[in-house]
């Protein structure tokens, strides 16, 4: 399967035009969390890339996260509903729609003018280095996930 490239402004577009369909009321179609939360949860990814706010895991936890989780991450299938999320990506805390949507997208925009050169063998914390073409799909079907479970 190939996804669309989070690093072409029409792909960002879209996306971010999906994004300000969401409002803090809409209810998921699965799922657990609320719209607020859903969005500080994809932010997540993009905090790990641009925040020093994440440890990185052990060398045994990255071992394991390659062995077991990237593939799920960064392969082509999609993401089962209700599937378990890693810790560092639950939101407990309350949180304010507009700034977590407002950072998502500047986030969005952030990759996109970025480029693929610049994301091509970036290290991960989970996975190590990675591709352009993986981080793309990292992106990509992470947000395109959670926006569909709130059917926008």
């Amino acid at each position: 399967m190939t996804f669309p490239s989070v690093f072409q402004s029409d792909v960002v577009d879209a996306l971010t035009d999906r994004i300000e369909q969401l409002r803090a009321d809409t209810r998921p179609q699965w799922g657990v969390m609320n719209a607020t939360q859903v969005l500080a949860h994809c932010c997540v990814a993009y905090e790990m890339v641009f925040e020093n706010k994440h440890p990185r895991p052990n060398a045994l936890m990255r071992f394991v996260l390659r062995l077991a989780v990237k593939q799920a991450v960064v392969g082509d299938a999609p993401y089962k509903h209700n599937t378990r999320t890693a810790p560092a990506f639950i939101i407990r805390d309350a949180r304010d729609f507009e700034t977590e949507r407002q950072r998502l997208v500047v986030y969005l925009r952030r990759v996109q003018l970025l480029g693929a050169k610049h994301f091509e063998r970036k290290e991960s914390l989970s996975f190590g280095p990675l591709t352009a073409l993986e981080w793309n799909v990292l992106f990509y079907k992470h947000l395109d996930h959670h926006l569909t479970q709130f059917g926008v």
